[in-house]
């Protein structure tokens, strides 16, 4: 590996000891499996909530970087929770990234969520390099949130890469 490569590693490395993540999901086994994945990928501060509501007091007293949040749970069950946090409005922290997982792939639900205003969707079961690639890409490409309609969010990854016509013909 090279000096730069390394450098990077490193850098990475450091910003996932960093993050505070909170990870909100109803099934203590589930809990425990995504605490150690986030352990194996070297996050170090977690915080667990058992139910969306204790999620959404743990978001505004922990203050975490980034939530890890289960799709079905008791009530606010994960769509509703994220309604609640995308309110800028009425919620103190709306920007918190948040990272969907669920064990429900359908495609509906997967452009739900990101209608909804998550960050990423993860399908359990879940590899721990997956979810490395998620937090490393919150880390190293963090999108900015931004109002269009009913919509707050992050701005969606094709908006963020759009390129001019200009500039795209000056790529060919």
């Amino acid at each position: 590996m090279s000096a730069q490569a390394e450098s990077v590693a490193h850098v990475i490395a450091q910003r996932l000891m960093a993050l505070r993540v909170l990870i909100v999901d109803d099934d203590p086994t589930m809990r425990k499996v995504t605490r150690s994945l986030l352990q194996a990928v070297g996050v170090r501060t977690i915080h667990e909530a058992n139910d969306g509501r204790s999620g959404l007091a743990a978001i505004c007293s922990f203050g975490p970087d980034v939530v890890v949040l289960d799709w079905e749970m008791p009530s606010p069950n994960g769509p509703e929770f994220v309604r609640t946090v995308r309110s800028p409005e009425t919620f103190a922290l709306p920007d918190v990234p948040i990272i969907m997982l669920t064990g429900y792939g359908e495609r509906s639900r997967v452009e739900e969520a990101i209608g909804l205003g998550v960050n990423d969707f993860l399908l359990k079961p879940v590899l721990t390099k997956a979810l490395m690639g998620r937090l490393v890409s919150l880390i190293a490409k963090p999108r900015k949130m931004i109002k269009k309609g009913d919509y707050y969010g992050p701005e969606p990854r094709q908006l963020s890469s759009y390129k001019p016509e200009s500039e795209v013909a000056a790529c060919l």
